[in-house]
């Protein structure tokens, strides 16, 4: 035994010297990676109308959602969207709601894409269309479209801007 547990910690030992020494690596260099490479949540200050727009990164579960006509995050149903935006506390205030089907038009019709993170299909209004429907805006074209309230649609939240709110935020962008 003592044999055994003697031969097993020359081989220990051994190893590891073997194993160090001065080796050269050939390893790359690792290539600087820039500070804004990783997603961060954002507003858009719409300032001739007084609006501050959610301006959040979509998640794979959220497209899931907007495909399987399922409710999650900023993609689901007329009901969802609703809910989504009464209880959403982004960017420091609790006051946000779903935008009328004029203020997402208005904000889709401004020249170049105003936000950083953006869908190209249909995002719900808090306007009502027809008996069990709600208006709907496609960003290509800045068209309302009438949706049943069970089909699934991106959501973007808006809030109007207080008096006392400062433009000098940590996430705000013009």
């Amino acid at each position: 035994m003592k044999k055994l547990a003697l031969t097993a910690w020359i081989l220990m030992s051994a190893t590891l010297l073997m194993a160090g020494g001065n080796v050269k690596s050939n390893l790359s260099p690792v290539a600087d990676i820039p500070a804004k490479a990783c997603k961060t949540n954002k507003i858009y200050i719409e300032e001739d109308v007084k609006l501050m727009w959610q301006d959040q990164a979509y998640v794979d579960a959220e497209d899931g959602a907007y495909k399987h006509e399922r409710s999650v995050g900023k993609a689901g149903k007329w009901k969802h969207a609703e809910n989504y935006c009464r209880r959403l506390d982004y960017s420091g205030y609790a006051d946000w709601r779903l935008p009328t089907s004029d203020e997402l038009m208005h904000a889709h019709r401004i020249q170049g894409q105003v936000f950083t993170y953006f869908r190209g299909r249909d995002f719900w209004t808090s306007t009502p269309a027809s008996k069990g429907k709600y208006y709907v805006i496609y960003p290509a074209d800045a068209y309302r479209y009438e949706h049943k309230t069970g089909r699934s649609n991106y959501i973007r939240c808006v809030r109007c801007l207080d008096e006392d709110d400062t433009e000098t935020g940590p996430q705000i962008i013009k």
